[in-house]
């Protein structure tokens, strides 16, 4: 089944006014949408979006016509957003891009529930995606000059995120992401039926362990990273119906449950097809990019970082459609940053 291009929507500039004068209030408070607190004291936030946004929003969780969904002309004030940091820690606080992760959090809250791993930038509700030095070569966010394969975000988890919001701060050089959509791939039913049985390893990514092995070796969360590294399960690549299928994959952190040349084979075709039907989107200042993990996988292409204040940077936020499946598995009960 071949999807319907990317839906897209283009706030007008009553919008925008109306949407910053309802947000006042947010912008002042003291709390954060970095915060697990943030969600659940304004859970109906989602009432402050433009009704035609949140009419978007909506068809787009409850009826999946399209992989991907593009809202442009948030507001972004470059100099209030100051220099693309240098490094995730970000000491100087979250101040500067308060705006733009209010907008990423409602539009969050219209899709489900915003969660959080605690392996990843301590916990942050909302994360940076920006090149770092030294990981130039790194399969991640913070990578650059190799181009980043295709994958849904945290495959390796039975419990990934059912959304992937990506909101641009700064892409002056026009940086794409790469969509591709697994209801559009073309593959024989043999390939299909080999993706669709638990064959496949899918492993951690590094920031998965690296982080916490640099900065808290004794947590927990790195035990359970670590677990699912070594001692992988076999999952299936494809799932649900097999006219309509859901997709779990990451390209560089998985191969065969053992020696399958028939599964091999037919994960290469899987691999040439995400190829064969990628579209670019890029995230330009101001843009939010919404994707279905479980039916879009996405890529990025290689560029080469100044780290001069310039650089891409992205604010990334992941939701999942609904709570009860990981609440206890949290670090605290009834939190959003889940082990």
């Amino acid at each position: 089944m071949t999807m319907s291009p990317t839906l897209e929507y283009t706030l007008n500039p009553q919008e925008v006014t109306d949407l910053r004068a309802a947000l006042a209030g947010l912008r002042a408070s003291a709390l954060s949408p970095v915060e697990p607190e943030f969600y659940e004291r304004h859970w109906d936030g989602p009432s402050l979006l433009p009704g035609n946004l949140r009419r978007l929003l909506d068809d787009f969780r409850r009826n999946e016509p399209s992989a991907a969904c593009l809202v442009h002309g948030f507001p972004v004030d470059d100099a209030v957003a100051g220099p693309t940091p240098e490094h995730w820690e970000r000491p100087e606080g979250y101040g500067s891009t308060i705006e733009s992760d209010l907008y990423m959090a409602l539009c969050g809250l219209a899709l489900g529930e915003p969660f959080s791993w605690a392996t990843l930038q301590f916990g942050r509700l909302l994360q940076d995606v920006f090149p770092v030095k030294g990981d130039e070569q790194r399969m991640s966010g913070h990578g650059s000059e190799a181009f980043l394969l295709f994958h849904t975000d945290d495959a390796f988890r039975p419990d990934s995120c059912d959304y992937l919001l990506l909101f641009g701060i700064r892409n002056e050089e026009r940086i794409p992401t790469y969509i591709s959509s697994a209801r559009d791939v073309s593959l024989d039913d043999e390939h299909r039926r080999l993706l669709a049985e638990a064959r496949f390893h899918i492993v951690p990514d590094e920031e998965h362990i690296r982080q916490l092995e640099l900065r808290a070796p004794d947590d927990p969360a790195l035990l359970r990273a670590l677990e699912a590294r070594d001692r992988p399960r076999p999952v299936p690549v494809l799932f649900g119906s097999p006219s309509n299928p859901y997709i779990r994959l990451d390209a560089p952190y998985m191969s065969c449950a053992g020696d399958d040349p028939a599964a091999e084979r037919a994960l290469d075709a899987l691999h040439a097809e995400l190829e064969r039907v990628r579209r670019p989107v890029v995230l330009d200042q101001g843009t939010l990019l919404v994707l279905d993990n479980h039916i879009a996988a996405h890529a990025r292409e290689s560029f080469t970082a100044r780290y001069d204040g310039t650089d891409r940077w992205l604010r990334k936020l992941i939701v999942s459609r609904g709570r009860r499946r990981w609440a206890g598995d949290s670090t605290r009960p009834g939190g959003r940053i889940v082990l």
